[in-house]
């Protein structure tokens, strides 16, 4: 019989995010959610892990509801937030890897005669898996990373004399990034009760007027790059708890009869093979194997 591997749901919000995690999967099968939500799966090399990975669209709303929709849909056994983020401190230069220890949703508050009064709300990650990532990134001599708060919101922020920029710098001090999905992914998580969450962000920029500067000369899809490879050096020293996921990521599928069927999916010139999920009846295929932010 074969082993039955541990799932880690991998999310991105931008192509460039999403492309840098496939790369470290050899090959995937395509799921389809009934509601349309998409993802790949396969197993990431020298790990226990099957990694299912989804390229959501920006904004911590959305990262928050289709996060719990790919919970309650794959059973994962952790959750890793992999992408881009700006630079908040001088020390932490484009190409870093900040991985969050506590991810801060900045927006929050109260407006006053008195003027603005933060109401802070933040998650921390997983104490497993940050610790697996203090592993792992003493092995990463090529990637420096920070283990750092990383500050979350709906703004691109590209003006470090803004208002914006100084509230973070007044009430989010230790943030040393800033993206914006990760406390929606976290909030999730939490709700959750059992799930071990990371936010991982390389850094593109430095959150300033030179933002596009440092965007068209590529640094993010190398931030993204390097993004990857810490989230995947961090799965390979995370060990599942109990060596196998829940029903709804790893266990077997049935084929699907012959014949037409929606999920069935064009790849590599011809048709892939339909699965549907046993344990949820999702069509399944088998392809065997820089938006400005």
């Amino acid at each position: 019989m074969p082993e039955t591997r541990a799932t880690a749901l991998v999310l991105t919000a931008l192509p460039v995010e999403y492309d840098a995690v496939r790369t470290h999967l050899a090959h995937t099968e395509e799921l389809v959610h009934e509601n349309g939500t998409r993802v790949e799966r396969g197993p990431l090399d020298d790990s226990s892990w099957d990694l299912a990975i989804a390229e959501l669209g920006e904004g911590a709303v959305t990262a928050a509801a289709l996060t719990t929709q790919l919970v309650g849909w794959l059973r994962p056994e952790a959750l890793l937030f992999v992408g881009v983020a700006g630079g908040l401190k001088d020390d932490v230069g484009i190409g870093d890897v900040v991985v969050g220890t506590k991810v801060y949703a900045v927006q929050g508050g109260k407006q006053t005669p008195q003027g603005f009064l933060a109401r802070p709300q933040s998650w921390h990650g997983s104490h497993r898996l940050v610790q697996a990532a203090r592993a792992a990134a003493r092995g990463m001599r090529d990637v420096p990373v920070h283990l750092k708060p990383i500050a979350c919101g709906d703004v691109v922020l590209a003006d470090e004399r803004s208002g914006y920029a100084e509230h973070i710098r007044e009430h989010y001090n230790d943030a040393c990034a800033i993206e914006m999905e990760g406390s929606g992914a976290a909030h999730a998580a939490h709700l959750n009760g059992q799930l071990d969450a990371l936010v991982v962000r390389g850094v593109s920029d430095h959150a300033d007027a030179d933002k596009h500067l440092a965007d068209s000369s590529g640094s993010q899809r190398r931030a993204a790059e390097r993004a990857a490879r810490v989230a995947a050096a961090v799965l390979r020293s995370h060990r599942p708890r109990g060596g196998s996921s829940a029903a709804g990521a790893g266990s077997g599928r049935a084929p699907v009869p012959p014949g037409p069927h929606p999920g069935t999916t064009a790849a590599h010139g011809g048709q892939r093979p339909v699965f549907r999920d046993a344990a949820f009846g999702w069509p399944v295929a088998d392809d065997g194997g820089e938006p400005e932010r």
